[in-house]
């Protein structure tokens, strides 16, 4: 497949000697364990635990890149300041930044860590313009990866990182201490009190649009989020979709009968599904 150029994308370039130190106390991903030529997703939550920015990060020599949406970049560069006060760190903004997606290794390109988990082979490029295929060849291995991003599968502010499967995919560390929001997340881990999960959908006929609720009998259980003719990902509480697997009752788009998948890298089972396997 040939390289894909992707549309409004920001760089936010964390500088100075105290750049991972600084970083390392707000941001969920664990930079010590972040490797060079590696793209890790993270995020920056709110003090009750819920996902206030998302981006990748990846070393860019001695610095650290945040790579983010346009939409969020200002919000985030601001916020960051905010945390700085007078530590030894510069922050600097690159807005469009030319981000390129790869499905093959080449010089200066990092291993989509996302991916690496779900089996597939993505890199990301930064700061070249490459030959562009298809956007959607992309965001068709993306939905059946079952790799959620904000805007199109969730809005900021309203999803927790077990959501969006952050605790299984290297954004979420449970084990380097304290940063914001990590209380709230340490204790849905112990607890395991999350149910609501990313699924990939799959029709019979095209689906309809992203925001589309899921429902059983006529009761939501998530909504659509990207949609791609007959896939796509949405965001459901799986105890009650597994309730409706396990009797049989039909789940529905709209008006367009689904059927429901856990992304299979996770492990995870829809809880009816799997009681009822074990009884």
């Amino acid at each position: 497949m040939q390289p894909v150029t992707l549309p409004d994308r920001a760089v936010i370039t964390v500088s100075g000697q105290d750049a991972q130190d600084f970083l390392q106390a707000l941001i969920t991903t664990d930079l010590d364990l972040l490797e060079d030529g590696e793209a890790k997703p993270g995020a920056l939550l709110t003090p009750q635990g819920k996902i206030l920015f998302d981006f990748m990060v990846t070393r860019d020599g001695s610095a650290i890149r945040l790579e983010t949406g346009v939409e969020q970049a200002e919000a985030l560069l601001k916020r960051l300041t905010m945390y700085k006060l007078r530590a030894p760190v510069s922050l600097s903004l690159t807005d469009p930044a030319t981000v390129s997606i790869r499905f093959d290794e080449a010089p200066g390109a990092y291993r989509d860590a996302r991916f690496v988990k779900a089996g597939q082979t993505v890199y990301r490029s930064y700061g070249s313009e490459s030959e562009t295929g298809e956007p959607d060849q992309y965001e068709r291995l993306r939905i059946a990866s079952g790799i959620a991003v904000s805007g199109s599968d969730y809005a900021l502010q309203d999803a927790f990182p077990h959501d969006v499967l952050l605790d299984l995919n290297g954004a979420l560390s449970f084990k380097k201490g304290c940063y914001v929001g990590q209380e709230v997340v340490s204790r849905m881990q112990h607890r395991g009190t999350a149910r609501r999960r990313v699924v990939i959908v799959a029709a019979e006929t095209a689906l309809p649009a992203t925001g589309t609720p899921l429902t059983v009998k006529g009761r939501p259980i998530g909504t659509l989020g990207s949609v791609i003719g007959s896939s796509a990902l949405a965001i459901v509480r799986i105890d009650k979709a597994g309730e409706a697997i396990a009797s049989g009752e039909p789940i529905l788009a709209g008006d367009v009968t689904v059927t429901l998948t856990l992304p299979a890298w996770t492990g995870l089972d829809f809880p009816a599904e799997a009681d009822e396997a074990s009884a």
